[in-house]
């Protein structure tokens, strides 16, 4: 009975360690390093397996041996981009990809038995937000800008910002997408706008110069360029019809 009580708390704990442990979330950028920890310190005689997936059987990608300090790489999927720390067996990877997302664990063996869970999250490199002029109004008074973003990649959201509010935003969850979000401004309109990329690790801003990008297009600019030459013109039409006029009354005070 004694034996039996063993086995099943034995069999408890081993359960347990690998469904009870707390995941821990790692969010990284694509192309960083990052360290998943075992917040432990190897044995002499301990061997540390690390898996990824969530499917039965998981992929094994390697395995230490702390006694002589080997590692054998089993899976390709990582062979090129991860190391194991030789005091606690923290997985180290390298120059990250897309395709490294997923559940990770380490599987400590010795003289104890212990699970670490790792849910690793990697995101794509944000690009630079483009602005460009849609069009003008109507009036002529307002200029029609949009924000674009080129492949996107997961959880990222666009945003427009006057001064430090919120004016408007999108977001979206799938990948290669472009994301667009317009704006329509005053000519004349002082405040600061910004076009803001993001995802939950990092953001990218460009900001909105009304002047150079909307008064300087057709719209606005070609009225008031308009403006002053047919003023010149008019200038000038008037001068020659006073010169002429003057010259006609000379020549008749003459004939007289």
């Amino acid at each position: 009975m004694v034996c039996v009580l063993a086995l099943v708390q034995l069999c408890l704990c081993h359960f347990n360690g690998v469904f009870g442990d707390e995941v821990k979330s790692v969010s990284v950028m694509e192309g960083h390093s990052v360290t998943l920890h075992t917040d432990t310190q190897l044995h002499t005689d301990d061997v540390i397996q690390w898996r990824f997936g969530v499917q039965s059987p998981d992929e094994i990608i390697a395995e230490f041996y702390r006694e002589d300090n080997t590692t054998s790489f089993i899976s390709e999927r990582l062979k090129n981009h991860v190391e194991i720390d030789d005091q606690t067996g923290s997985l180290i990877i390298t120059n990250i990809k897309i395709q490294h997302t997923g559940r990770y664990k380490a599987e400590i063996m010795g003289n104890a038995f212990q699970n670490k869970h790792f849910s690793v999250i990697v995101y794509a490199r944000l690009s630079v937000p483009v602005i460009t002029r849609v069009s003008s109004s109507s009036e002529g008074s307002k200029c029609s800008v949009l924000c674009k973003v080129m492949k996107v990649s997961h959880d990222v959201s666009v945003s427009w910002y006057k001064g430090k509010s919120l004016l408007s935003s999108i977001s979206v969850s799938d990948l290669n997408i472009r994301l667009s979000l317009p704006l329509e401004v005053e000519y004349q309109d002082t405040n600061t706008y910004r076009c803001v990329v993001n995802n939950p690790i990092t953001n990218l801003t460009q900001h909105l110069h009304i002047t150079q990008l909307c008064e300087t297009s057709s719209g606005s600019v070609g009225v008031h360029s308009c403006g002053f030459t047919e003023t010149v013109i008019r200038l000038v039409l008037s001068a020659v019809v006073g010169v002429a006029t003057v010259t006609v009354l000379i020549y008749d005070i003459r004939c007289k």
